[in-house]
């Protein structure tokens, strides 16, 4: 299963018939021109498509778009607690474009060093990806992964943001503090990868 975020709604990519406000038989790709007429320009909140072959079924999601790859990193501190950034209003993680020939592993710790300025950073284990699209100026419409891995920073270096990317804030943040402050204003993406952290390193 797939959960794909579209202006903070969700489309799920399904083998069966999933919990959502609308459901779909998969029936070709203007199953697709339907889910983001309605995501984009409806109240509907969520959409389930379905079909039998999951892998087929997210080819032909996948050959629907320009894709593009990013990674990025949950850090832990000696303090057990996690860093974030905050960028045009909305606290996230740090993430970022993966480049020509560079590896996701390589990708996620150059971006977390360059957006939150520390360094040493101690690669731990891959988490998860999440998905979201967006729409180009140009119109066309873009298929996001983020692939997410562990990391854990022992040093003592004050994080420093990267203000040329429009971040103007970075901090870490204790479990109360991603309850209280975080969660409540934050992407529904970064909350399924906290989600996704917690419940494989954490239970």
């Amino acid at each position: 299963m797939y959960k794909v975020f579209i202006n903070e709604k969700q489309l799920i990519l399904s083998s069966e018939p999933q919990n959502s406000p609308k459901i779909l038989n998969y029936d070709g790709s203007h199953s697709f021109d339907f889910a983001l007429d309605l995501l984009e320009n409806t109240a509907s909140q969520g959409l389930n498509i379905y079909h039998s072959d999951i892998d087929q079924l997210w080819k032909d999601f996948g050959q629907y778009f320009r894709k593009i790859d990013a990674a990025g990193g949950i850090v832990l501190n000696l303090e057990n607690k996690i860093l974030f950034i905050h960028r045009l209003g909305k606290w996230d993680l740090p993430k970022g474009k993966i480049e020509a020939g560079e590896s996701r592993e390589v990708a996620a710790v150059r971006e977390v060093e360059e957006e939150c300025g520390i360094s040493d950073l101690e690669l731990k284990d891959f988490i998860n990806a999440t998905y979201h699209i967006y729409t180009e100026r140009n119109g066309q419409k873009i298929l996001k992964t983020t692939f997410w891995f562990r990391m854990f920073y022992k040093g003592n270096e004050a994080p420093k943001p990267q203000l040329e990317e429009g971040i103007n804030e970075v901090g870490w943040k204790s479990e109360s503090e991603i309850e209280q402050q975080i969660l409540p204003a934050t992407f529904q993406n970064i909350q399924l990868i906290l989600n996704d952290f917690k419940s494989k390193f954490f239970l």
